[in-house]
């Protein structure tokens, strides 16, 4: 599901934010409420996205939230030929806010 920041406002505070690693470098915002995982989109329609975790942070900052992570799933098993596994190799770390922005 999608949703715009400024839905977002109106349901504050957020359960948590993740930075969604999508490649090497490019992030993706996904907002928690509850048990629901929505996409953060601009006013266009399109999935807010960044070149760092730091930068989403900065986006959200008006938000109240209570956690934000990252979360990354490693195509390591892909890369060096192995089956693909039946549970997730997911990993999701804290990022806590360290005011940079």
């Amino acid at each position: 599901m999608k949703i715009t920041l400024a839905a977002l406002g109106d349901m504050q505070p957020i359960t948590k934010f993740v930075a969604n690693s999508l490649d090497v470098a490019l992030y993706q915002l996904i907002a928690c409420v509850g048990e629901a995982e929505y996409i953060v989109v601009d006013d266009e329609g399109d999935a807010i996205r960044a070149r760092n975790p730091l930068a989403l942070q900065k986006v959200v900052r008006h938000i109240d939230y209570h956690q934000m992570t990252i979360r990354h799933q490693s195509a390591y098993d892909e890369m060096i030929g192995q089956p693909v596994r039946k549970s997730s190799n997911q990993l999701e770390v804290p990022f806590g806010d360290n005011k940079l922005y």
